[in-house]
């Protein structure tokens, strides 16, 4: 098959194909501007000088600081996260009307080697149109915030670009990872010339995620021992060493919060039928227990996000117990309120993140109920009350959310919890005078010197924090459920068992 003709049949199809192929391209969009903004942070260069020299040609500390550039990085790459998730989302959409395509295209004479290329060449198109535009918006939007003030010091790091070689495996290693990954998904499916026949799982899931989620935290618990080997044996510590630790062990715990999804859905769906009352929570029962692994792929943005927001509630409490040690001892953060105020943009990033996260829900429930139309309709056609099948939904998709987003804030606050100890400071004299610093000296007034007491301050759980994490990503599975369900009538027409 010519590229020519390859691309002509991979942007070929309905609406709903166009709009696949839109939406995935704004999703590899959205990644390209978030990896390349983490990038251009990466790029700013330290300047010379001790390790306490900063940047002053920003006017935002989190610029300034080299040791803090790195984690502003990270806290941008993690935003791919649920974008990525995004575009996983969109890729499903429309499904059916494809599968019956590439089945026409296969009754044509096509090999099932070529309509697999197909497949993959449509989503690597899409993502190749989305990283142009991000590019092009990113490089049009550096131009457009490079605003130096009245002393020349700027607020984004318009002064600095990644090196031409990032930037060229940005834009064309989504495309080419995102069409890799759609040829590796459809390594189950067999496209014939009478429709598309997908090999699917007939065994529970496993509880074998747990064994990830215990790696994950037994990676971030030897962050600490391993830097007090480093200060013991006076060697010096790696770079990249706790980096390398804190991004493997996140990813570790991703995967196995998004996967071990799977069992939960399944295991819910087994008490749901057990001890569900009512058609609805029956129909939900069995719809969980023949794909609990939709949960996995429908949650796997939302989770992510979650667990970072946990996480960084986790790193908020510490940095208030700073705050009270400093208060009671003068030891400890120097500016307690820049690195919260540090946090509130972290928070801000978990919500963009949140956000972002729905738009994958409400694409998946669309796509389910799309997907589904004809089953839908024969429920419908034999006496089933629309409402009914409307409250399966709810039931389907609430009953797993709420103990995997539970699973997902308690393992990203222990990957944290585990890894900070708690702040300590005091066990020292100091000089101090009852007449205050200024007047210390005169009027007969002389400094005295006092013990300072030794105390630990053990960081509070962050349970308001948490609880509003755990209510919004259970509000964004409630809120795409709803909205998803305006489409149930429309798709459980009687009309549909003749045309789906």
């Amino acid at each position: 098959m010519r590229p020519g003709t390859l691309l002509r049949l991979a942007l070929a199809g309905t609406r709903t194909d166009g709009a696949r192929v839109a939406l995935t391209a704004l999703s590899a969009a959205l990644a390209t501007l978030v990896g390349l903004a983490a990038l251009t942070v990466l790029a700013v260069a330290k300047p010379p000088g001790d390790e306490g020299t900063q940047s002053e040609q920003y006017t935002n500390a989190l610029l300034r600081e080299p040791g803090l550039r790195p984690g502003v990085a990270f806290a941008l790459l993690l935003l791919c996260v649920p974008v990525l998730g995004l575009a996983g989302q969109c890729a499903r959409l429309g499904a059916p009307g494809r599968d019956r395509r590439l089945a026409a295209l296969r009754l044509a004479g096509a090999t099932p080697g070529q309509v697999t290329g197909l497949a993959a060449a449509e989503t690597g198109v899409a993502s190749l149109l989305g990283t142009v535009t991000g590019l092009a918006v990113f490089l049009a939007g550096r131009r457009l915030l490079h605003r130096p003030d009245a002393d020349g010091r700027l607020p984004l790091p318009t002064d600095v670009h990644p090196a031409p070689a990032v930037v060229v495996a940005v834009v064309v290693g989504l495309p080419l990872v995102a069409a890799l990954v759609s040829a590796l998904l459809l390594r189950r499916v067999t496209t014939t010339p009478f429709g598309v026949v997908r090999r699917v799982r007939t065994r529970a899931p496993w509880p074998w995620p747990g064994l990830l989620l215990l790696v994950a935290l037994a990676t971030f618990a030897a962050i600490r021992p391993l830097r007090l080997w480093y200060e013991r044996h006076d060697v010096v510590e790696a770079d990249m060493l706790v980096p390398t630790l804190v991004v493997t062990g996140s990813l570790i715990a991703m995967i196995g919060v998004v996967s071990g999804t799977g069992w939960i859905s399944y295991t819910t769906g087994r008490l749901l039928h057990r001890y569900g009352r009512g058609p609805a929570a029956l129909l939900a029962a069995r719809r969980l227990t023949a794909d609990p692994w939709a949960g996995s792929r429908t949650f796997a943005a939302l989770l992510a996000a979650l667990i970072f927001g946990a996480g960084a509630a986790g790193v908020r409490a510490d940095f208030q117990a700073e705050a009270e040690l400093a208060r009671r001892t003068g030891d400890g953060l120097s500016d307690p309120d820049f690195y919260l105020g540090a946090m509130d943009l972290v928070d801000l990033a978990v919500v963009m993140a949140v956000v972002i996260a729905c738009g994958g829900l409400l694409v998946a429930v669309v796509e389910g109920i799309t997907s589904r139309r004809r089953a839908y309709a024969a429920q419908v056609a034999t006496g089933v009350p629309r409402a009914t099948i409307g409250r399966s939904l709810l039931w389907a998709s609430l009953a797993p959310a709420v103990p995997a987003v539970g699973l997902a804030l308690t393992v990203g606050f222990l990957l944290v919890r585990g890894t900070l100890p708690a702040p300590r400071g005091g066990g020292f004299e100091q000089s101090v005078c009852d007449a205050g610093t200024q007047a210390c000296g005169t009027n007969g007034s002389e400094p005295r010197t006092g013990w300072v007491p030794e105390v630990t301050v053990t960081p509070d759980v962050p349970w308001e924090q948490l609880a509003w994490f755990a209510a919004g990503g259970l509000a964004a599975v409630l809120l795409t459920v709803v909205a998803g369900l305006f489409l149930l009538r429309s798709a459980t027409s009687v009309e549909e068992l003749r045309t789906a």
